[in-house]
């Protein structure tokens, strides 16, 4: 497990990175990206559904609330990113791939 300092350094470039990707996607996205409090929030404009982006220092990880389900991403020294232990994804990834299942939208690309 990474040390806290290092965890709150990379989580907050990590976010940071992803909401601006979010920022350039949104437009054509039909969602809107809200950041409070180091909280990340997307929310879709039919009002029916929310993605919730937490860093959760005590356990290292970077949490999703999304689709009615809690994704928690740890740390990979190899790739130098968050990642899905399940499946691999980074972060980017797996929200581009929760935005186009949410959105119905395969076109949703959320590029660095």
């Amino acid at each position: 497990m990474i040390d806290e300092t290092t965890f709150r350094n990379e989580s907050d470039k990590a976010l940071e990175a992803l909401k601006q990707t979010l920022f350039r996607a949104e437009e054509d996205g039909g969602f809107e990206t809200d950041e409070k409090n180091g909280v990340l929030n997307v929310l879709f404009e039919d009002g029916a559904a929310k993605f919730v982006f937490t860093p959760n220092t005590p356990v290292r990880q970077v949490w999703i609330s999304a689709l009615s389900t809690s994704y928690k991403l740890e740390w990979n020294e190899a790739t130098h990113a968050f990642t899905l232990p399940k499946t691999g994804e980074d972060l980017r990834t797996l929200t581009e791939r929760l935005l186009r299942e949410q959105l119905d939208n395969p076109s949703i690309t959320l590029t660095a």
